[in-house]
């Protein structure tokens, strides 16, 4: 346990950071399996959870969650399976 009054400070700073970016990556991860399992189960009606996991993955680049090029692939994957779905 740090003595120094910043040290100290800097704990707690990165233990809420910590929360909040264990929450983003959860959230995401769970919207991209939404999305898969509706891509498997129902495929008329899987643009809305692509779309929504989409916006997920979006928000958790914005939050430097993740990298743009890690969001790039993972968007292009669930746009390519929602096309072949479609298709």
């Amino acid at each position: 346990m740090p003595n120094i009054k910043s040290a100290k400070k800097r704990v707690r700073v990165i233990a809420t950071k910590t929360m909040r970016n264990k929450s983003v990556r959860s959230d995401l991860k769970t919207a991209i399996k939404k999305a898969d399992l509706s891509l498997k189960n129902e495929p008329d009606s899987a643009a809305e959870s692509v779309r929504f996991a989409m916006k997920k993955i979006d928000c958790a680049v914005t939050k430097g969650i993740i990298h743009k090029n890690q969001a790039a692939r993972k968007k292009s994957k669930l746009q390519l399976k929602l096309n072949r779905a479609a298709g």
